[in-house]
């Protein structure tokens, strides 16, 4: 999950920043921040830079144009009402898709434990690129992100697991990062000429994320995956909800309604894969989240 999905709404709704200005500062933290944890994975051979590369093609001058169309709306209170939409309807489609790749992953486990998927190949296997499809999923994402700083980590992935089933985990999100960095670093760069970019912001959120990473990395492994994730889709919501100028009381009728209903139905949808309702402690490294 990218720190845009995060970081601005925070920005926006905690610290009444102007929505564009959280948008630019955002975006030129994670600049900084992005090219760190793509190195892990570029050692570890987790990319497929091909797909890298094609997805680069669509994104880049998508997350130029994004910001472009948030500076035609111009400087008034009209751009800044736009970039709160546009980052409100973001994390909805990004909580929506933490849901639907958690749904995934529950058919995927089914399918392993019958036996039913693709059996792995001996060697390393060459997959076949889907241009089209893979620069528009690019272009799509990048303007998003130009608009909002939102999708770089949250929305493109889910497109990618869609497009590319075949693709291991660890590649997945290797993958993802590594072209966040130049989707992230157009974006930013647009952000510094054309957005509202506040240097003395953008400053105290590196001082902040240089320890927030260190704290996340090591809650993270202690912290149930499932449980991480459903919280963090639980946040989005609300915020998308705020964002979106939800009256406080219809926001509360809604986070209840979320918080009661959608335990049951993953109730149900673990039980008809063949999971149990509940993941047993004992069997958590192998079941599905």
């Amino acid at each position: 999950m990218g720190g845009g999905a995060l970081m601005t709404p925070v920005l926006v709704l905690f610290f009444n920043v102007p929505p564009l200005t959280a948008v630019s500062s955002d975006l030129v933290a994670s600049a900084v921040m992005k090219p760190v944890g793509s190195v892990v994975h570029l050692r570890r051979g987790t990319v497929n830079l091909s797909l890298v590369k094609w997805l680069c093609v669509g994104s880049v001058p998508g997350a130029f144009s994004g910001v472009l169309i948030a500076r035609a709306l111009g400087r008034g209170q009209e751009v800044q009402d736009f970039i709160r939409i546009a980052l409100g309807v973001a994390l909805l489609l990004a909580a929506i898709g933490l849901t639907v790749r958690a749904y995934l992953r529950v058919v995927e486990h089914a399918r392993r434990r019958d036996g039913r998927a693709a059996p792995l190949p001996q060697g390393r296997p060459s997959m076949t690129i889907r241009v089209l499809p893979t620069v528009v999923v690019g272009l799509i994402g990048g303007i998003v992100v130009g608009i909002t700083s939102v999708g770089s980590g949250s929305l493109i992935i889910i497109a990618l697991m869609a497009l590319y089933p075949a693709l291991k985990a660890s590649e997945l999100v290797g993958t993802d990062l590594v072209q966040a960095v130049p989707l992230v670093g157009a974006a930013a760069l647009g952000h510094i000429l054309f957005g509202d970019f506040k240097l003395e912001l953008t400053t105290s959120l590196l001082l902040g994320c240089v320890p927030g990473v260190w704290v996340g990395a090591h809650l993270s492994a202690r912290a149930p995956g499932g449980l991480v994730r459903r919280a963090l889709a639980f946040v989005l919501l609300a915020s998308a909800l705020k964002l979106l100028h939800v009256s406080n009381i219809h926001t509360g009728i809604i986070l209840l309604l979320v918080a009661l209903i959608a335990p049951l139905l993953w109730m149900l949808v673990r039980r008809r894969h063949g999971f149990p309702a509940w993941r047993p402690s004992a069997a958590r490294s192998k079941s599905p989240t």
